[in-house]
């Protein structure tokens, strides 16, 4: 039990020693195999896929460095290659690995989405476009297509800009709508801001595609804005029905 105990206790922060020079159990590698992946904590995983550091220091210096810019783990996504490639002990393979990994998460989230009904599942939707959207500098549109299940036939991003009446078209909506045959829509967009609180032109266009979805007989489900850690469902702000 002593082991398992000494196992879980996070490593101190002026932990410097090199992986080879810890003892078996603290290896965030042997640890995983032994304990279980869960139980290592951020900065053991990462150090796990870094796997080295430099001649000077350890790798877990080199996972300090990665955490502090990126809020621990929470904005690792949106590092681009050239900011990690800053972090002296990340190289270009290693940079391209960490974003690899971000990409698979994104894309494990999307085949979730995909899988179920959007209505009975909005929280693996709403995780889905907040890896998809969420990190994004500029405004997207993205419009999701429904069959009649309420599964996503297909999604395609439309606009990119600040989201207003001139630059949202209705007819390129609903062309993409037809040609996926969809029996409804979703339609989503990101506020780089963090504040997804909607603005006089958000509701302007959701009331335009409405109107323009209840004409073609291919209702809008929903609008909804995300940004990396928030979500508004208009559905619900305006009662769509």
């Amino acid at each position: 039990m002593g082991k398992i105990k000494d196992a879980l206790r996070p490593f101190p922060d002026n932990h410097t020693l090199k992986v080879k020079e810890m003892p078996l159990f603290e290896r965030p590698r042997e640890k995983a195999q032994r304990f279980g992946i869960r139980t290592l904590s951020n900065r053991e995983l990462l150090a796990l896929i870094l796997r080295t550091g430099t001649k000077k220091e350890s790798v877990f210096d080199v996972v300090d460095r990665l955490m502090q810019m990126s809020s621990g783990i929470r904005d690792l996504p949106m590092l681009s290659y050239k900011q990690l490639t800053t972090i002296s002990g990340i190289s270009d393979a290693k940079a391209t690995e960490l974003m690899a990994i971000t990409e698979l998460s994104r894309r494990m989230a999307q085949d979730q989405a995909y899988e179920f009904d959007v209505v009975d599942q909005p929280g693996m939707l709403v995780n889905w476009l907040q890896k998809e959207l969420g990190y994004a500098q500029q405004e997207h549109f993205l419009v999701i297509f429904l069959n009649t299940k309420n599964h996503i036939i297909g999604h395609k991003v439309l606009f990119v800009g600040g989201l207003d009446r001139s630059i949202v078209h209705p007819r390129e909506i609903f062309k993409e709508a037809l040609a996926y045959s969809a029996a409804r829509i979703i339609a989503v967009h990101n506020h780089p801001s963090g504040d997804v609180t909607p603005s006089e032109n958000d509701l302007q266009v959701t009331k335009i595609l409405e109107e323009a979805g209840t004409t073609m007989g291919i209702p809008l489900l929903d609008h909804v804005i995300v940004s990396r850690r928030q979500y508004c469902s208009l559905r619900q702000k305006l009662r769509i029905d």
